[in-house]
This record gives C-alpha cells, structure tokens and sequence, in this order.
C-alpha cells in the first residue's frame, strides 16, 4: 500500500536524522493546534437542560402546560462546521417531530418511535461547511410534547449547539418558540431572520421587564434568590489617552457598597448614597470589584417581606459615570460571547462566607456559598456565564491525547526543547485547572461545557491514559490541580472502576451496547501507565500489585501461545475470545508492559514473571513484522494495510528493551528496529511531518476482515502522533547509549541501530 509518493517522505529530506522527523511531527502538531483556552458563552437558565450523555432535553410538555393537541413549537438552533459531513446525533421523540437542516428536512419519526420514547434514534445530520440552522418541529398529543436530541456520542466531541439569528449572536443553547396552530403558517426560520420577523414570540425570554429593569443591576439578577447577603461584580478599567491626571469615578448605589482598585479598597459606605472617588497612578487597566448587601437586608421585617414577594420592591444595584468624559472606559474581563454587558456578577454569599474580593478574579472557580456553590452570572434574565472547550484538541482531555502529549513531553526533554514541554504542561494544566469547576457545572447544567470526558468518568479510557501522562508531567512543572485529579481517578480505578471476581479490569457499562461484558487489552494501557506511576508518587504499592495483576489476568484470557501475540478482546456473553490480533491492540499490551518494567524494582518478585511475558510477546512480534519494516493492522494477515501506531509501539518497545539488557538476544531486535524506522520514514510520515495509517478508533469482531476491511487509517489521527514521537526518543536514547559502548562492541551494534542521530 502507498500512502504518497516516495519523492514526499521524511526520509528523502532529512538523510536520516531523528530528530529532524520529530521537530517536524511535533511542529506539525502544535502549529495545527494552538492554545486557545476556553470560551465564555451565555447560557439561559431556563432554556433546555442537557442529559449526561449532553443531548438537551425538549421538555415542551412542561414549558407549554396548556399547549393544545395539534399544535407545533419549533425548537431552533445552529451548528458550526468545519467541513461538509455527516455528524451523528441522536433522539428519543416524545411526539411527532420533523427535523430540517438548512431548510431542507432529513427526518420525519414513525409510528414506534412516537409511540415508544425510550426507544434512540441514530440521525446522520447532513451540514455543510460554515453555519448550520437546525430545526425540530414537535407536534403536541395526549400523550407527550418534546423529545430528547443532540449528539450521538460525546465522548469524543460533544455538540454544542448555539443560538440562532442575529438578536442573542454568541449565546448557547436553543430557542423554542410559542405553540402556534397549523393554519397560523409553518414558515421555518434561518439564520438571517430577527426573532420578530418569523411572526413567533421566542424563548427563553432575552430582556428584563420594566420592573425588573428599575430593581437596579444586584435587585434584578439576585433579588429573588436572596435578599440577606452579599454580592460581586467584577469589570476591567481602561484609560482611553494617555494622561498623568487622575481617573475619577462617580455614581450611586442603593444598598451598602465597597470598591476595590487592583485588590485594594478604595470606597466603603454602609448605607446607599453617592460617591466620588479619584484613582492616582493609573497608566494601564485595573480589576474592579463591587461588593454589595441588599438595603432590604436591613430593613424592617414587614419591608423585607415586601422585597421576598415583588422583586421591584428591592431597589438593589449601583452605576459608575465618567464625569470626565472619554478618559475611561468598562469591559468585561474576559469576552462572553451573547453578553454586551460590562461586569460580571457572583453571589449570594452568606455574611461570613464571602470570598476574598482578591479571589474573586478568575474563571476556573466555583465560589463557595455555603450551599452546592455559585459561579459568574450576566445581567440578562437566566443569564449564566458558561466556559466551552470548543477546541478539537489543545485543553481537551482524551486517551489518545494523553499518548500524544507523552510524547511531546519526552522529544522536548531529549532534544532540549522546552517550547514542546511548556506546550504540554499548558495543555494538561488547562484540562487539570477545570476539573473541579466541571464537576459542578456538569452537576449544575447536566452536561459540562469542559472537561467532557473527565467529568464524567465511566470507562479507563476517560481517565488512565491523560491521567498517566499527567502524573509524568508533574516531575517537569506545575501542574494546577494536578494530584487532586490524580487522586479522584485512582479512586475511580479502586473502587468503580467494573472488575472479574479474580480483580481483573473488564467492561460493563458505559462503552454502548456492543461493549458490554468484555475484556480489552487496550485497557492495560488505560490502567496500569497510570497505576504504577501513582504507585510511586504516593508510596502505596498495592497499585503496582493491581497493575501486575492486570497483566497476568489479562494474558490468561487473551493470550495466544501458538503464535505469541495477544486476541483483541475476549467476549464473556459468548464465553470465548475473538482470537483477531488487532495491531494497536497488542501494541498497548507491549508498549505498557515496557512502561511497568520501567518502574518496577529489579528486586521485585514477580519481575521475572514479567520479563518472560515481555519476551515471549517480543518474539511473536518479531516473527510478524512486513517486508517493509512495518507490522500490518492485523498482524498475521499481510494483505491487510501496514499500520504505524503498532508499529511505533514495538520499536519503543524493542529499543528500550535492548538499551535496559532486557532482551537475551537483540542484534535481531537492532535490525528489526532499524527496518522499521526507516519504513516508517519512507511510507508513513511525509516531509512535512504528516503522519498516515494510523488506524481509527475500533469495535470489536470475531471476524479479521472488520479489521482489514471496515477499521480503516486516518490522516494525523492522535492514536499514533504520540507513540511515533515516543518511539523516535527511545530510538535516540538508544544510540546515545551504544555510542558510548567500547569500540569493539560499537562496530557489531551500529551495523544494526545506526549513529547517535540517525538510523
């Protein structure tokens, strides 16, 4: 098989040099994928809820009680893309409901659907590249009004849907309009229209009334939670022109109010009033923070009553004038997209429980309140701020990205990179920094806008493999967060985490249909990396027993001694394994028994056990290797396409092996490196640092032809970034070493592994 012509591979540029292929894949990669953090968006409090699988629940039957049989609401919004595709969505229908796609339909449900909600419908959604105005129009019966719909499978990327037409641009969510009947007309909406050009009223509602309006910024956003308490908002000052005179701040408030400057106070007054206040030395931006409590709060209990029953009642806010006119300006302190709004605001906190005002300056923090906690809000009605990972890559947390980023970490510890290790710490730190404001914004919204994965862990693919490349990232910096995360998944693996009656790891639930009650030898690469590695960060070795454990269990039940390799996966419904040796499948048993040996004290009693099993693997691999120098994605059938994942995992796994005295014999294993590298340099990586034949994701079958035929490669799929990165540095440190050799020994081994730099 050819992925390109010869003339565009690595190897025809580079004369061999290792590191010239990695700076080129690493380059490659973070060029592709910048550090773009989080977005905030608008998301209304009253609009749908997401389900944990983040699909948004369309529960017209509780927002239109008094909807009639017959009649329709249309539930709008749109969708980015960066291509024209198929995306996979999914719904469970309540009643009758059509969906269109850019005004063209691509979905009428059926009698059973309609009839039987608990029933999910897999709905390839047509978008083109740009804009995607979606619509579901529900028909309301008897007997249900709505439906549940949204992404097909959010492990990988969730959809977030946002909201249509050009009055709430940026905002997340959907609009559902009134209900309206058949003949009032069933014009769709697109993504041109204002709300009030359809001829339909749209909710959630987007402005205050006039009452609420008059309440005053706090009155209206927190007077009906609470009139007894204390509130923040938080904006960012700016000198317009440059100037030695002083800011000066003017305004009113109604309720207490204190002002910070940078942390500092800069204007207290117990009682509502106005102020003037003169801020000296200002040359560039400065964090304001208002601090208020309720005048009602001190009022007579007949008054406070009054301001708990009408929220007009509580005259509540404040507002700042520019009293010389130009000289300064509000923003927000980061960009809220749907929100025009100057300040954010964050409460009610109960007196005693207020935070710090000098803590109130971040985004990645839910403020405690003495309740489940509070976060930043909008001066819009149900105005919660969100933050939405929206990249496909950087800040995300995902087992592939895990390996990806191990990667990285070690070709900038080996080539003297720190740009690639900074890159990963940023990332991990990003992913890490989010984890406990997920979890109660998952726990909040149903579905949280970061972390999708992590937060809600069902699997040792949502956890193990980042978490492992996370803990190795805490030896070369900060890591925020890091060790509570790492804490919570190893309590995850201890103790929810499904095992056989003999400890070993299998799958239940959580993975689909198609996964329940089976054993993956992928997931001794999702567990044990991370086990052995918080093994030895914590001291408690019984990790290091359960990772041992793994590897005996699972070679009991996927070994295949007549060839030496591993079956993919074994079937407990069925009582047998497929007996297919997946390619990338035994390259993570390899590639994380190599990780294990690595750690384990050579006193240790059962390391001998392991090293047998390490060898024997290593010389059914062996045996198996192409013409080429790469391994096929079913290793015993060479028709079917050479893959560079597996392959990148067994010459980590060869080299570190032969650098570590593991191998009793390795000039085999110096050549078979060897070939493969220069393989891999000639028919799978191009000049440019691409990297081709990286199987997708897999299913499972008992048939290899899934394998060959159906589970096909991607172009610079993240299954294989990290491992070819990974491989490349043991290939280095492996020269390194035989450079260093007498030179009697030199000659035999570089007529099979090459110079320091080359291969």
């Amino acid at each position: 098989m050819t992925y390109f012509h010869k003339h565009d591979a690595i190897a025809e540029r580079v004369n061999g040099s290792i590191p010239a292929v990695l700076n080129a894949i690493a380059q490659r990669y973070i060029g592709e994928h910048p550090q773009h953090g989080v977005q905030l968006r608008i998301h209304r409090q009253d609009g749908f809820r997401r389900t944990g699988d983040y699909r948004y629940e369309m529960d017209l039957d509780r927002r239109w009680p008094n909807a009639k049989a017959g009649q329709y609401v249309n539930v709008w919004g749109k969708l980015w893309s960066e291509q024209d595709t198929l995306l996979n969505t999914s719904l469970n229908c309540q009643s009758p409901v059509t969906i269109y796609a850019n005004g063209d339909e691509v979905f009428k449900s059926e009698l059973l659907q309609e009839l039987f909600p608990e029933r999910r419908t897999a709905i390839p959604l047509p978008v083109r590249r740009g804009w995607n105005d979606i619509v579901l129009r529900f028909a309301k019966t008897e007997v249900g009004f709505g439906g549940t719909y949204g992404t097909g499978s959010f492990k990988n990327f969730p959809l977030h849907f946002l909201t249509p037409g050009p009055d709430r641009e940026g905002e997340e969510g959907w609009l559902y309009s009134e209900p309206f009947d058949e003949e009032e007309g069933l014009r769709l909406p697109d993504r041109d229209m204002h709300e009030a050009d359809t001829g339909l009223s749209w909710f959630p509602r987007r402005q205050w009334s006039e009452a609420e309006s008059k309440a005053g910024n706090f009155g209206r956003i927190f007077g009906e939670k609470q009139t007894s308490g204390i509130v923040y908002a938080w904006s960012r000052l700016e000198r317009l022109r440059p100037s030695a005179e002083p800011i000066i701040l003017e305004g009113r408030h109604d309720g207490t109010l204190t002002l910070y400057a940078n942390g500092i106070q800069v204007y207290a007054s117990p009682d509502s009033g106005t102020f003037r206040i003169e801020l000296q030395n200002i040359q560039s931006g400065i964090d304001l923070i208002a601090c208020s409590r309720t005048a009602a709060a001190e009022a007579e209990p007949n008054h406070t009553d009054l301001a708990v029953a009408n929220v007009s009642a509580i005259i509540w806010g404040f507002r700042l004038y520019d009293p010389q006119v130009g000289a300064w300006r509000l923003r927000l302190p980061y960009h809220v997209a749907g929100y025009a709004g100057k300040w954010l605001y964050a409460g009610v906190f109960p007196k005693g429980r207020e935070p710090d005002p000098s803590r109130m300056i971040a985004t990645s923090r839910v403020f405690d309140d003495g309740g489940s906690g509070t976060y930043w809000q909008a001066d819009l009605p149900g105005g919660a701020i969100r933050p939405f990972l929206e990249n496909t890559h950087y800040g995300k947390w995902n087992y592939p990205l895990g390996v990806t980023l191990l990667g990285l970490l070690r070709v900038g510890r080996e080539l003297n990179r720190p740009a690639y290790i900074h890159y990963t710490l940023d990332h991990i730190g990003l992913s890490s920094s989010l984890d406990r404001y997920a979890l109660w914004d998952r726990q909040t919204y149903g579905a949280a806008g970061v972390n999708n994965q992590l937060s809600a862990i069902d699997s040792l693919d949502d956890c193990g493999s980042f978490g492992a490349t996370m803990l190795e990232a805490m030896e070369h910096g900060d890591v925020p967060d890091g060790r509570a995360v790492a804490d919570r998944i190893a309590r995850y693996m201890t103790e929810d985490q499904e095992r056989l009656p003999d400890g070993a790891f299998y799958r239940v639930r959580g993975s689909g249909e198609t996964r329940q009650e089976t054993m993956w030898c992928d997931d001794l690469y999702m567990s044990t990396p991370f086990l052995m590695r918080y093994g030895r960060l914590t001291g408690e070795h019984a990790h290091w027993d359960d990772a041992i454990n793994q590897f005996l269990r699972f070679r009991d039940y996927l070994f295949l001694p007549e060839q030496g390799i591993m079956s993919h996966v074994y079937d407990f419904v069925r009582g047998r394994a497929t007996g297919i040796p997946w390619g990338r499948g035994n390259g993570w048993v390899l590639f994380s028994l190599t990780e294990l040996l690595n750690i384990l004290p050579e006193e240790h009693e059962r390391r001998e056990e392991l090293l047998a099993f390490y060898r024997d693997l290593c010389r059914g691999f062996l045996a198996l290797q192409g013409e080429n120098g790469l391994w096929h994605q079913v290793l015993d059938r060479t028709d079917s396409y050479e893959e560079t994942s597996c392959t990148s995992m067994f010459v980590y796994a060869f080299a570190r092996g032969i650098r570590l005295g593991w191998l009793e014999e390795p000039e085999a294993y110096l050549d078979s490196v060897r070939k493969a590298w220069k393989g891999m340099t000639r028919i799978s990586i191009d000049w440019k640092g691409n990297i081709y034949g990286v199987c997708r994701g897999s299913g499972y079958s008992f048939t290899a032809l899934y394998y060959r035929d159906d589970l096909g490669w991607n172009l610079n799929d993240t299954h294989g970034i990290g491992i070819v990165l990974l491989a490349g540095t043991e290939l280095l440190r492996l020269n390194r070493e035989l450079s260093d050799l007498p030179d009697a020994k030199k000659e035999s081994a570089h007529r099979g592994i090459g110079t320091a730099a080359q291969v």
